[in-house]
């Protein structure tokens, strides 16, 4: 069997994709006719990293492009697993449909989908493990790449149940480790769109290292360095991309419009998990409603100050409330309330904002000799997790004016 998966992974994949980042991508005539499919072209719709190229106008590129990229890095990987005399036994139906996922993993995705993580929205991966299995793009899986569907989907979506197939653990956690194709596809990829060098990554001395267990993966004593360059970077992405204050400032503006279309019936769920960006910025557009006119505000992050920024402090009775949707939403309200009686400017009702990111998951190393202990990983990505107090730019000069400083985010 490990000689049909060689010859499978060497033999068959002869239809060439061009990639900015990586080149030439090969894939088999299966996979070239599923990314020509209609749901997963809709991924070129949908902005890999949202707002951000406001900052950054260069991160233009699409999940589209991602998903071709982690494929490709799932193909090197399975290479380097599959020759180690250490590899636990694995089908060829097994590997086809572990290729099929990483192309497919974010084939449910929406607009901002990352952002919304913790609304009463339907995670992409369960989103993407319906259409596989309910899908027009499951004939094209089946009969097309010669993939099992249901397995395909089911390495994905990890809330779906799979009963006697020991293989979709493995892969389950092939896909999610901290050396995972996804994040070494979205941290290089990202940075060299931004054009930022923080998310580089050595990627064939990576994959070199890489050796399996029979849950998974793990990264070997040599590869150490590379691991915690992976974990740094990540960090460093965060503070200077995707938590970057400008955006942060365009995150909670469309936050904030989404939750009240979502809270008043403005957005239905089922329309919304099918809209692409361009769909999405119309609806809000075309819409009379004042919350969804913040997307469009969203464009224009420079117009809105952040006057009080400081680290979550999880300690805080203040902090752990504010990660309620509406908790929060009625303390912007007496916010806006104050400002208001002390400066005598007439602000508008969401002109007072405050942005609380959710908790990074990072993945700890696995056991190795590395620096990246628990008490590290959780100081330097609480340092990154700050609460900021947002107010349209007329309200930040009235408070100046006045020599008001405004304290909202203090117990």
């Amino acid at each position: 069997m490990r000689s049909e998966i060689i010859s499978y992974l060497e033999e068959q994949f002869s239809v060439p994709v061009r990639d900015p980042l990586w080149k030439h991508i090969y894939m088999t005539k299966g996979h070239r006719d599923i990314i020509n499919h209609k749901d997963f072209r809709f991924l070129d719709g949908l902005r890999q990293l949202g707002p951000a190229s406001h900052l950054y106008p260069g991160a233009i590129h699409t999940r589209l492009n991602h998903s071709i990229g982690v494929f490709y890095l799932a193909r090197q990987i399975m290479r380097a697993l599959v020759i180690s005399p250490d590899c636990p036994p694995l089908t060829l139906d097994g590997v086809k449909a572990f290729l099929s996922a990483a192309l497919l993993h974010d084939l449910g995705h929406f607009p901002h989908a990352h952002a919304l993580q913790d609304f009463p929205l339907k995670d992409h991966e369960e989103l993407s493990g319906e259409m596989i299995r309910n899908g027009s793009i499951r004939k094209i899986i089946r009969d097309s790449a010669h993939t099992d569907p249901d397995m395909t989907a089911a390495i994905i979506d990890k809330k779906s149940e799979w009963q006697g197939n020991s293989e979709i653990l493995f892969f389950r956690n092939i896909l999610s480790s901290p050396v995972d194709p996804d994040k070494l596809d979205y941290l290089n990829r990202d940075a060299y769109f931004c054009g930022v060098p923080y998310g580089t990554q050595d990627i064939d001395f990576v994959i070199s290292q890489i050796y399996p267990t029979r849950e998974g993966i793990a990264i070997s004593r040599k590869g150490t360095s590379a691991l915690e360059n992976v974990l740094f970077s990540k960090y460093l992405m965060y503070k200077s991309v995707y938590w970057h204050k400008s955006v942060r400032i365009s995150t909670a503006l469309i936050r904030k419009a989404i939750y009240e279309a979502l809270k008043f019936g403005y957005l239905e769920k089922e329309k919304f998990y099918r809209m692409n960006d361009h769909d999405f910025h119309k609806f809000c557009s075309e819409s009379g409603e004042e919350a969804l006119q913040l997307v469009d505000k969203a464009e224009f992050p420079w117009k809105y100050k952040v006057i009080e920024d400081v680290c979550f402090d999880r300690n805080s009775q203040l902090h752990r409330n504010l990660t309620d949707e509406e908790f929060k939403s009625d303390y912007e309200k007496e916010l806006n309330r104050r400002i208001k009686e002390d400066t005598g400017y007439d602000s508008g009702i969401y002109d007072v904002l405050i942005d609380v990111p959710s908790k990074i998951s990072f993945e700890l190393p696995f056991e190795s000799e590395t620096v990246f202990t628990r008490p590290v990983v959780d100081g330097f990505t609480e340092s990154l997790r700050r609460v900021r107090l947002i107010v349209k730019e007329e309200a930040a000069v009235k408070l100046k004016e006045k020599k008001i400083l405004l304290k909202g985010l203090s117990s």
